[in-house]
């Protein structure tokens, strides 16, 4: 009977014994062209993921959304007794519902908002630069006007570059977008395929373990996208009548934008506070006082308590290795590498532990000592 094991014990036999060998039974070192081949190879292949990474966050965005898609079927599996198929086409019709509701309900009361938010800010930051000039301190710079607009279409010239600029930027967005979510549908309705196309690349004595450790990152990006989702909603809905009991303006934006910020852990939270304080100024120190409390405690409940048990089962990255990776892939990427740093950590994470720690190196990924000096 033949050997069926596929942990790591068995791979590692794969990977070390079953290299070629000569004729006194010792195994065949590569020659010079071919390790000069594989490092060009790895060169080249190095320089067209750098190229194109804008093109694969996309992708991987598209992953991630094919993943919620896939936990919202599983969820649907108990209550609607129906082929999975059918659960997958009752999710999108549920979220197109809700996305048509969103928009309607939206383009009614969230301009109006949006325009009082804005102008009450632009009010704050421009007494924040007075302030700060008269101690000499120019905070904004030398071309900072006393409204947006002003700063952004000083000119004729101006406007229209500013107008290109954001013409340009809504449709990479709206592409971005349409991309991801068409992306994520496809891989949704037929993921074994799309599994198997990769797995397939591997030698046959290789591909079960690659099978068993895919589904584990497809397994921890549906955890991490549903807590995610779940962390935004409640943090929104906390937030929101928070700031409207406290008699705050524009309560829901406010409110969905610090929901939003939990999107990007440790560094969103601090920047989303940033809007409340700034429409709280005008209102009086004490309700200062009050919306940045408010706020403060909510978010420290939820990253210290909410969070890490919606999140553990995914994520089990030491949060400095998180933060490094934010800081990094958003000086690298910008805004796409910052948002998505925390479910790229994950799956690397269970990458570089199977294939490498436990598959190559052979270890069994025991847990560190503590640390003492």
């Amino acid at each position: 009977m033949s050997d069926s094991r596929i942990g790591p014990e068995r791979v590692r036999e794969v990977v070390l014994h079953e290299s070629p060998v000569d004729e006194s039974g010792q195994a065949e070192r590569p020659s010079l062209l071919a390790i000069g081949l594989t490092l060009l190879a790895a060169a080249v292949a190095l320089f067209l993921v750098w190229q194109t990474v804008s093109s694969l966050l996309i992708v991987f965005a598209g992953v991630l959304f094919a993943a919620f898609l896939d936990a919202a079927a599983r969820a649907l599996a108990p209550v609607l007794p129906l082929s999975r198929i059918w659960r997958l086409t009752f999710v999108l019709m549920l979220l197109s519902a809700l996305s048509g509701f969103g928009l309607v309900w939206g383009a009614g009361k969230l301009p109006e908002q949006t325009r009082l938010l804005l102008k009450v800010m632009d009010a704050q930051v421009d007494i924040l630069q007075q302030h700060l000039l008269s101690y000499g301190v120019d905070l904004l710079g030398p071309e900072w006007g006393r409204d947006f607009a002003q700063w952004l279409f000083a000119d004729q010239g101006r406007f229209l570059s500013h107008a290109q600029f954001l013409l340009g930027g809504a449709s990479s967005l709206l592409t971005g977008v349409l991309v991801v979510v068409f992306l994520g549908i496809l891989f949704a309705f037929d993921p074994t395929s799309y599994r198997e196309s990769l797995v397939v690349l591997v030698r046959a004595s290789y591909r079960a373990r690659m099978r068993a450790v895919m589904d584990e990152i497809g397994t921890v990006m549906r955890l991490w996208f549903v807590g995610q989702l779940i962390r935004i909603i409640l943090m929104t809905l906390c937030v929101w009548p928070a700031l409207y009991l406290i008699g705050l303006p524009g309560p829901f934006l406010l409110g969905l934008q610090a929901g939003l910020s939990n999107f990007i852990p440790y560094l969103g939270p601090i920047v989303a506070a940033i809007p409340i304080a700034l429409v709280a100024m005008p209102l009086g120190a004490s309700l200062l006082i009050w919306a940045v409390a408010v706020y403060t405690i909510i978010q420290s409940i939820e990253g210290y308590v909410i969070g890490p048990l919606i999140q553990r089962r995914a994520v089990e990255t030491p949060p400095a290795w998180t933060l490094v990776a934010i800081v990094l892939l958003g000086a690298l990427f910008g805004v796409m590498g910052i948002a998505l740093a925390m479910p790229l950590v994950a799956v690397a994470r269970v990458a570089i532990i199977r294939f490498y720690v436990e598959d190559y190196l052979g270890d069994g990924h025991e847990p560190a000592t503590e640390y003492r000096e």
